[in-house]
């Protein structure tokens, strides 16, 4: 086999076991990605599953970091074409409920499993899913911001809490899908981000 030949061999290999750990983390949590479960599902040695990462931690780092970019595409992505400041902010909330509604993930939003999974045990995985939620709720704080400046958003919101409130709202959405099988969760979740936007009295560039 070629050097080339082999290093594409080994990408494959790590990429299916990320894919595999992302499948069962999904499901069961972080702590579920064995080495042991995932050679059995993978039908590869023991040597084989740890060998590209090292450790069962940079497993989990590494699906993780797949969950994130998986993310990334679904809502960021779509989004970003949007103006920014208060169409952004929409244009995020929907995809957002699309991505919690659309069975990106078996068992729901990964984030979210995963911030509740590592909230109090502290290491690096907690740190990772910590260091991704903070950076996405500057994003959402920001572009309150964008808004609150070019007057679509009152002058006096505080563009902090319309970035917790829009995370809390999304929380609250997975769970009322994944826990209750709420069939309105995402016509909810639409209305809630439609309060706290102040979407309908919002002044539009065109009424200013």
């Amino acid at each position: 086999m070629s050097p080339r030949a082999s290093a594409s061999a080994a990408a494959e290999t790590r990429s299916g076991i990320i894919d595999a750990a992302v499948r069962q983390a999904s499901l069961e949590g972080l702590e579920s990605v064995t080495i042991g479960r995932l050679a059995g599902s993978l039908e590869m040695s023991k040597a084989g599953v740890i060998g590209p990462f090292g450790t069962k931690e940079r497993i989990q780092l590494a699906a993780l970091e797949s969950a994130i970019e998986i993310f990334r595409r679904k809502v960021w992505s779509p989004a970003s074409e949007a103006e920014p400041g208060l169409s952004r902010l929409e244009a995020i909330t929907e995809a957002w409920l699309d991505y919690l509604t659309g069975e990106v993930f078996p068992g729901g939003c990964f984030l979210t499993g995963a911030a509740a999974e590592f909230d109090g045990r502290p290491g690096e995985v907690r740190d990772a899913v910590d260091r991704t939620l903070r950076l996405w709720e500057g994003v959402l704080e920001h572009e309150a911001e964008v808004a609150v400046e070019k007057g679509e958003l009152p002058a006096e919101t505080d563009p902090g809490q319309i970035a917790f409130e829009i995370h809390a709202i999304a929380q609250g959405v997975n769970q009322a899908r994944q826990l209750r099988d709420d069939p309105r969760a995402r016509e909810r979740g639409a209305t809630a981000f439609r309060r706290i936007l102040n979407a309908d009295g919002a002044v539009s560039p065109s009424s200013r």
